[in-house]
């Protein structure tokens, strides 16, 4: 990964806090980390825990960010949330996954919340 790669991604995450707190999310963690890999965040929106992938782009040029999260993505973010429940004894608590799209460009910053974009996948043995 590049180092304008990561700088975009840290821009994008710190922007997307900014707006979920705006919008009454309550941030508890950046960037959990556990063996099955890394949420970008993890805030409370009333009682839910909500699990949150953010993805930023500078172009186009690789399509809608929403669209990286696709379904390896979101069996690999659904293995890390199902740890960070167990390992904070959460398990039953109301629970969803977001996903925050931050597209830079040189006129406007546009940032898009997509709400309970997808289910747990429940992992293969």
């Amino acid at each position: 990964m590049t180092k304008e790669r990561i700088r975009t991604g840290r821009e994008g995450e710190a922007i997307a806090v900014r707006y979920l707190e705006n919008v009454g999310y309550r941030v508890v963690e950046r960037n959990y980390r556990c063996v099955f890999g890394e949420m970008d965040i993890i805030a409370r929106d009333g009682r839910a825990c909500v699990f949150v992938e953010v993805k930023s782009r500078k172009t186009d040029r690789f399509g809608d960010p929403a669209l990286a999260v696709d379904r390896r993505k979101q069996r690999k973010m659904s293995a890390v949330a199902m740890c960070y429940l167990k390992e904070r004894r959460l398990l039953g608590r109301p629970s969803r996954f977001d996903v925050v799209t931050v597209r830079f460009s040189p006129r406007e910053t546009r940032v898009d919340l997509i709400r309970n974009a997808f289910d747990f996948i429940p992992q293969e043995r």
